[in-house]
């Protein structure tokens, strides 16, 4: 071995020996135990940053230490390769989108080898190749058979920027979650999966997903959005048809004044239509839908509406109720209709003050407060109470009230006790090129048709031009758009969205566990071996949208006899952020670091062993070159270590037990299996990597000092020995590179991928001594070494004699000494 750590070389020769020798491929063994070991997949944006280094470092850790200790592993890597970033960016270059993925799929493939990520290769796939998406148009067939896809006309999310729609999940904060633009409303007929048909079940299995972190269970529920309340009916004046609200106050029905339904809402052009509000109408509903949504949501905007010209019936007062349009109702929450109860709801009272709408107190505080003056108001009472002019329900408390006059309203067919859902279905239909096409095609004569199964895949084609605004080409590439019916055989279109690139990365993992099986879209007994997937790591930004779709995803292929699994992911890590200067990384604040300058300039092994050792993986990690730099001299640490005895450790025999030792080996052998049982324990139970690497620091320092007065003990070799292959196993998860060196130095020819984990002794964790405090009157005055096995008497007798102890009970009596065996004696006065 050279004395000089230099990683370039070394990392490239072990990586080419991984390579050949084809040590990270795996296959099904059903007599061992498997596990299933997934990262996020990546984006081929071109270039991997600092978060996919620590993101997969993490992933790679864990999956060697299970590999060392007899796992079955996958581990595998791919490509989420469609999307709009690939398509805005071959605009902008002048290129294909096809292209542009497939070069940066190389060159990212090529950085992340350069880490040393123990990958199954044989598995990759991306999500544009045909033979992938293909099968996805075979799931949505399925899916459109058994009425989970649709197609209807809705207000859905609009980008301008994008010139696409988004999900609802898509939408943060009023913005666009690719280009942070501001969405609009725009009404067009979309495709939808109907993920509200497994709503009770998604919502029932967070309960079941132990291995989750709880914030990221809460934000589903929350999305989920859960709630009991009424049903109530309102009829339309002079119409045959009524508007539906649902309400958790049912109780304040008596004090609603008048209605306020969502500009989006189906029923406005119905309601406008013919009266002399109906120019009115149509103008603010554009206006309105065109705002930021986000504003909306919030309740940011100034609380805007407009009289549609008609009115319904309160159903137990039978009061006249204007209808309104409002800006601040929103059509995805409850049903797009509020009744409005401006008394006892803050915003329907800003609304009612702002157009000079009725108020009618209807529920009075509990007896012992102020009554409320119903002329003299100034904010809605929101609160629950005892009802007021509310007929043959006034006098009841609030919460009794709600389920009397539901019940009440369900004998006259009025209305009916409900659950109510805030998460509506996915809207999957996208304007743009880059994705896989809706296998449907329109017939002017047979109508919406589904391509037949045997007519897959339905090929996305690459001889188009894309277009400079962003539009999909395909509604006018003939070639593609223009085909026969598959049932009559006349002319007919097909349908020109492609899917939302989310229903790509839903099943992906599926796919992983089924090799490059190709009779079907998955290997039944393949993904019975290896699903659910064991631990899946990646950003909390994906809480709501990719996990949750997953998790729909993994329900409906289970329906379908694909699998057999109702979760996808057993056990999910949400790294932190990689933060320089007090920030995220990014471009734009300058603060990037490039993975490829530091790998060129420390080793990726230095790289790999900073991003694990500056912070627990569910935390941010602080960027820092003295970091960088730390971890590199370490690495040159232990290198030195074996580097410099290499004749001596190669010739020892690694010390087993039995023989007696010297205090200072007897100390390093005890050392070393704490090491051990440290590492095993922080990397399977809690993942901290941090502490486990600062264990095996502290195991080196150790060596080192014994190095300087070695003692005169023909055991020291192999004692070393023993502590050095420790270290350097311990170490091979996280530093694979160096560790594989350092291995072949110390004579072994095996790569260390396939040498077992270490296992520590307990007997060798007994140690010879215990530090003990000794207390006078409850107060710490002295610490004293007694032997390990010191009973009370030994504890109290080296207290009594030590000399500090001694000069604060000189002269004194002692009333009672009080001995906790193995911890403390104090001394009482």
């Amino acid at each position: 071995m050279e004395l000089k750590y230099s990683p370039k070389a070394i990392e490239e020769k072990w990586q080419a020996h991984w390579e050949k020798e084809n040590l990270f491929a795996v296959t099904e063994d059903e007599s061992r135990e498997k596990y299933y070991l997934l990262e996020m997949f990546p984006y081929p944006s071109g270039r991997i940053h600092m978060g996919h280094v620590r993101n997969y470092s993490i992933g790679d850790v864990v999956a060697r230490f299970l590999r060392m200790r007899g796992f079955n592993v996958l581990h595998p890597m791919g490509w989420d390769a469609f999307g709009m970033p690939a398509e805005n960016a071959a605009i902008k270059a002048g290129i294909h989108p096809a292209t542009w993925t497939r070069e940066n799929i190389d060159y990212m493939k090529k950085q992340l080898k350069k880490l040393g990520f123990s990958y199954d290769w044989s598995r990759e796939m991306a999500t544009c190749d045909v033979s992938y998406y293909r099968w996805e148009q075979l799931f949505f067939l399925k899916m459109y058979e058994k009425g989970l896809a649709y197609k209807k006309s809705s207000y859905v999310n609009w980008c301008e920027t994008c010139q696409t729609v988004l999900a609802n999940e898509q939408v943060e904060g009023g913005a666009c979650w690719r280009c942070d633009q501001s969405v609009a409303q725009k009404e067009m007929d979309q495709w939808f999966f109907k993920i509200t048909e497994y709503v009770e079940e998604l919502l029932d299995h967070t309960d079941k997903l132990p291995g989750w972190p709880e914030r990221v269970l809460t934000m589903q529920k929350n999305w989920i959005g859960k709630s009991f309340g009424s049903r109530i009916f309102f009829p339309l004046e002079g119409m045959d048809d009524q508007l539906t609200v649902f309400t958790t106050r049912a109780d304040t029905l008596f004090g609603a004044t008048f209605m306020s339904i969502a500009p989006e809402h189906p029923m406005v052009k119905v309601l406008s239509r013919g009266t002399s509000q109906e120019e009115a109408v149509t103008d603010f509903v554009q206006r309105t839908v065109l705002s930021k949504r986000g504003d909306r949501e919030a309740g940011m905007v100034e609380k805007e509406g407009i009289f549609t010209g008609s009115y319904c019936i309160n159903p137990v007062t039978r009061a006249r109720m204007p209808i309104y349009v409002a800006n601040f109702v929103l059509m995805e929450y409850g049903t797009g209709a509020v009744m409005a109860v401006p008394a006892h709801d803050h915003r329907d009272f800003e609304f009612a003050c702002k157009y000079g709408l009725p108020v009618k107190v209807v529920i009075q505080p509990d007896k012992g407060s102020t009554p409320l003056n119903p002329e003299g108001l100034t904010a809605a009472f929101e609160e629950d109470g005892v009802l007021v002019e509310s007929g043959e329900f006034s006098g009841m408390p609030s919460e009794d009230a709600r389920v009397a006059i539901t019940e009440h309203l369900a004998g006259n067919g009025q209305g009916e006790l409900t659950t109510q859902y805030r998460l509506r279905d996915w809207g999957i239909s996208r304007q743009r090129y880059w994705g896989a096409p809706i296998p449907i095609i329109y017939c002017e004569t047979c109508g919406t048709v589904p391509v037949p199964p045997e007519d897959l895949p339905v090929v996305l084609p690459t001889d188009v031009e894309l277009l400079p605004n962003g539009a999909s080409p395909l509604p006018v590439h003939e070639p593609f758009a223009v085909v026969n019916c598959p049932a009559c055989g006349e002319t007919a279109r097909r349908e020109t969205d492609t899917m939302d690139t989310f229903v790509e990365s839903s099943w992906y993992f599926a796919r992983f566990a089924s090799g490059n099986h190709g009779e079907g879209p998955l290997d039944r007994e393949k993904v019975k071996y290896w699903l659910p997937v064991n631990q899946y790591i990646g950003g909390i930004e994906h809480a709501v949208l990719h996990l949750l779709y997953s998790r729909f995803f993994t329900k409906v292929l289970r329906d379908m006899g694909y699998l057999t699994v109702d979760e996808p992911f057993e056990n999910l890590l949400t790294q932190g952020m990689v933060i320089k200067d007090g920030a995220k990384m990014s471009k734009s604040k300058g603060n990037v670091v490039d993975p490829d300058q530091m790998v060129e300039a420390y080793g990726a092994d230095t790289v790999r062993l900073f991003c694990l050792f500056a912070s627990p993986p569910e935390k941010d990690l602080e960027w820092s070159d003295q970091g960088v730099e730390g971890s590199f001299r370490f690495i040159s640490r232990i290198w030195r270590l074996v580097a410099e005895n290499e004749k001596a450790l190669r010739e020892a025999v690694p010390y087993e037990g039995g023989a007696q030792l010297s205090k200072p080996l007897r100390d390093l052998h005890r050392k070393t299996h704490q090491t051990i049982r440290k590492v095993s324990e922080d990397i399977h139970d809690r993942f901290h990597f941090n502490t486990a690497i600062a264990s095996v620091m502290e195991l080196v320092n150790m060596m080192y000092q014994l190095q300087e007065s070695p003692p005169s003990d023909d055991r020291y070799w192999p004692v070393m020995k023993e502590g050095v292959e420790a270290m350097v196993l311990l170490l091979s998860p996280i530093v694979p590179h160096v560790a594989e060196e350092l291995w072949r130095g110390l004579g072994h020819e095996e790569s260390i991928v396939n040498a077992p984990w270490p296992r520590w002794r307990e007997e060798a964790l007994e140690a010879d001594e215990m530090l003990i405090v000794v207390q006078v009157n409850g107060k710490l005055r002295s610490r004293v070494t007694v032997s390990a096995r010191a009973g009370r008497e030994e504890m109290e007798r080296a207290a009594l004699q030590d000399e500090r102890v001694q000069d604060f009970i000189a002269g004194k009596d002692i009333r009672k000494v009080v001995v906790v065996p193995g911890k403390l004696v104090n001394i009482v006065l």
